[in-house]
């Protein structure tokens, strides 16, 4: 099996490059200098020079605050760069996966969200564009996974554990928002789940974070600070005492039922995946 990967650049590219190797198979990996995804000419002689049997799009902007201010650049690259891929997959007959987020919702109660679950309004520009991104693939391709993640990390790039090792350095006392509920995903996690539905034809949506229940962000850093050994206070504040340019889903609690019910594994607990990636990295 042979299969483009974008954004190998980012956190989860780089690790379904390595997990494809590690599984036999050849990953073809871009990023924006080897394939502008912007650019539909260029989308569609790199992927047919490639001649791959299957995409993996982790290529996306991310930058949640900046995307306010940038809009148009924004859907350029989540909506329309997704639509270029999209229609190449399609003249190719080609199975492509989309990562999507938990953006995608409008993160309002406390009922975790099914992955066939009706999208409402996005709270931002960041996912609105996903949603779209989303859209692209769904109004042209049948063999497509769609799936959503939330609070990643991963050994390449940056990351709410790498800022926090950083802060804890420098600050006895940290605050840290304690009302927006989720679960983290660790990359080299989801990388393996990434190839085992490259191996299966069990297309749709799906949602995908590491298991171990739901926390704040607040709880997360406590738990990163108590495994790194660092004598760091963390206080909780609300996201209105907090602020930020971007709204933020209170609600990021995402249902992974259906992983089971279509033969997938989960991912493994969050407490355990935080325990293998400090051990990976240099803090």
């Amino acid at each position: 099996m042979r299969v483009l990967v974008t954004g190998v650049k980012g956190q989860l590219g780089h690790d379904v490059m390595n997990e494809l190797a590690k599984r036999g198979y050849e990953g073809v990996g871009v990023d924006v200098e080897e394939m502008d995804i912007t650019d539909a000419g260029a989308v569609d002689r790199v992927i047919k020079e490639a001649k791959v049997d299957k995409v993996v799009h982790c290529a996306a902007w991310t930058a949640v605050d900046l995307a306010e201010e940038k809009e148009d650049l924004v859907r350029q690259v989540n909506a329309v760069g997704t639509a270029n891929i999209a229609e190449v997959c399609k003249e190719l007959d080609l199975p492509m996966i989309y990562l999507s987020t938990d953006y995608v919702f409008d993160g309002q109660g406390e009922r975790p969200w099914e992955p066939d679950d009706p999208v409402v309004k996005p709270l931002n520009v960041y996912g609105q564009t996903k949603y779209e991104g989303e859209k692209a693939i769904t109004d042209r391709l049948s063999k497509y996974y769609i799936v959503r993640i939330a609070w990643v990390f991963g050994v390449n790039g940056k990351n709410f554990i790498k800022t926090m090792l950083n802060l804890g350095k420098t600050h006895d006392t940290l605050t840290v928002v304690n009302d927006q509920i989720g679960t983290p995903t660790y990359t080299y996690d989801l990388s393996v789940l990434l190839v085992d539905m490259l191996e299966k034809e069990e297309y749709g949506f799906y949602h995908a974070t590491n298991e171990g229940g739901y926390i704040s962000w607040c709880d997360f850093a406590k738990e990163i600070f108590a495994q790194a050994g660092m004598n760091v206070e963390v206080k909780g504040v609300t996201t209105a005492e907090y602020g930020a340019k971007a709204l933020r889903p209170f609600n990021s609690r995402l249902e992974k039922k259906k992983l089971t019910e279509h033969g997938f594994n989960r991912l493994p607990d969050w407490k355990d995946a935080l325990s293998r990636y400090l051990k990976e990295i240099e803090y």
